[in-house]
């Protein structure tokens, strides 16, 4: 006997398995994939039937006063909560049950007052805690325990007056990286637990605007951070104020103005000042800037520190730029130097054992090269001397260009000779030795222009004479005016022979 499914069965199990109601969006907020936004929605508690899916929620800027407990557990995916500027004063226990994949918790602009150690249990993953701009007086001890992925915590803008910087060690917080405490009531703090903070706890520790007691103890640890050029000083350089016997009315900003502690005792955390040493160094731009740090300290292996004027302070092993090193032995080198690298750079060396320090300090002024100016004399003598080199070379080194240039012999018919110096190009006549004659006098170009033989009737030319081709040459035959006028004397003589032979 065969049995058919039951439709109804079939549905009220769909209906277990896939409850709808667990997946509506409340209709005060806005759902997305993956995000629920119930922010500025007047909510004064926690809506109901919150879907599972978000990974973010965000209830700021509402009028909430308290959490009820578990009241995140139906959202087991949640990493990141906002309830910021609402009107929470505590929360209850149990709070984030079921919500341990939190990663991202923001509680600020809040009336928070006290924040106990059971607040935030349970919540391992947790990586950034928002407190800021509450009204935190205590933070209990084992506020922070538990917290192992922890990297960011703000407590900024609060009244704290004592923390628990004892709770904080390299194995309980292996991962945190910032501690903001700044704007709060700290007056005294506890330097050895403050000292034994793991390094990258102190490298983002935030003190600023807190009201500390001017003491050695205080001034040496800031020193020290100064010299290893922590980020929270440099940020925030004038921010650091401490009081003197605790007198609101004598505020000092510690790190500019230093004359209170210059009679503290040598001690573990502080360090004497020795000789400075001034050196005023000129160069120009894009010339190599050296800079040593020889001191009257008597140290073998002192650590070195500089202050520059634009990258802040830099040693060896936090010397990061390409344009500026700082070597093992102290000496800063900028290899091309640049107008705005000018300034005051101060070298400070340390003897870690006596706990001694000396200066060394350079005023560097990095100026333009001068401009190379254009000289009229100077090029006005070299043209004249380029003129006469070529007038010269015109005169006496032209290249003869023809073969009439070797000594010619007696001419067997006069010629016609042309100079472009006198009577318009009329040439000097004469015999070789009327020419040798006139050498060294003066000296002329000549054009030799051919005979033109007259023809017979029938076209032959007359006796034996023959037609020169035409050619033209240089003339180096020197003659004076007077051996001039007697060859165009002759030359008017043959051509009026030539045409009238029975003259």
């Amino acid at each position: 006997m065969s049995s058919r499914p039951r439709p109804g069965l079939a549905l009220l199990l769909l209906c277990f398995l896939l409850p709808g109601s667990e997946q509506i969006c409340p209709s005060v907020c806005m759902c997305t994939a993956d995000t629920l936004s119930c922010a500025s929605s007047g909510l004064s508690r926690l809506p109901r039937n919150m879907p599972s899916s978000p990974l973010t929620l965000d209830l700021s800027y509402n009028h909430m006063s308290m959490l009820v407990p578990r009241g995140f557990a139906s959202m087991p995916r949640l990493e990141t909560l906002r309830i910021t500027h609402n009107q929470l004063t505590s929360l209850g226990p149990d709070v984030f049950y079921n919500a341990s994949g939190l990663r991202h918790l923001d509680l600020s602009s809040n009336k928070l007052r006290v924040m106990e150690q059971h607040y935030f249990q349970g919540l391992w993953r947790l990586e950034e805690l928002v407190l800021f701009n509450n009204q935190i007086t205590l933070v209990e001890g084992a506020t922070l325990n538990g917290l192992r992925s922890l990297k960011k915590v703000y407590f900024s803008l609060n009244q704290i007056t004592d923390f628990p910087f004892f709770s904080i060690r390299e194995h309980s917080h292996p991962f945190l990286t910032m501690l903001d405490l700044s704007s709060n009531r700290l007056a005294s703090l506890p330097w050895e637990d403050v000292k034994a903070l793991p390094g990258t706890v102190q490298r983002g520790l935030f003190l600023h605007n807190n009201t500390l007691l001017c003491d050695c103890s205080l001034y040496g640890m800031f020193w020290h951070w100064e010299m290893k050029g922590f980020d929270s000083l440099k940020d925030f350089y004038e921010d650091y104020m401490c009081t003197v016997r605790g007198d609101s009315r004598s505020i000092i900003h510690f790190l500019r103005q230093r004359r209170v502690f210059q009679n503290c005792t040598v001690g573990k955390s502080q360090s004497l000042q020795a000789t400075v040493l001034l050196s005023n160094l000129v160069i120009f731009e894009g010339e190599r800037a050296s800079m040593d740090c020889y001191t009257s300290l008597g140290t073998k292996d002192p650590w070195y520190v500089w202050l520059t004027p634009g990258q802040g302070y830099m040693n060896q092993s936090a010397a990061n730029d390409s344009l500026i090193s700082v070597f093992a032995n102290g000496t800063l080198e900028i290899p091309a130097a640049r107008l705005n690298d000018s300034g005051l750079y101060v070298c400070t060396a340390v003897d870690q054992q006596q706990m001694v320090n000396a200066t060394r300090e350079f005023n560097l002024t990095v100026v333009r090269p001068p401009a190379e100016t254009f000289s009229t004399g100077y090029t006005t003598l070299l043209g004249c001397a380029v003129t006469t080199v070529l007038i010269l070379m015109y005169l006496y080194l032209t290249p003869c260009q023809c073969g009439c240039c070797s000594p010619p012999g007696p001419p067997a018919d006069p010629v016609s000779v042309y100079s472009p110096v006198a009577y318009g190009g009329v040439p000097p006549a004469g015999g070789p030795e009327e020419q040798g004659l006139q050498r060294g006098q003066s000296r002329r170009v000549a054009f030799l222009e051919p005979l033109m033989i007259e023809q017979n009737q029938n076209g032959r030319t007359k006796g034996n004479e023959t037609t020169l081709p035409v050619q033209w040459c240089w003339d180096n035959a020197v003659m004076n005016e007077t051996a001039f006028l007697d060859g165009v004397l002759k030359w008017v003589d043959m051509k009026k022979q030539q045409k009238n032979p029975s003259v």
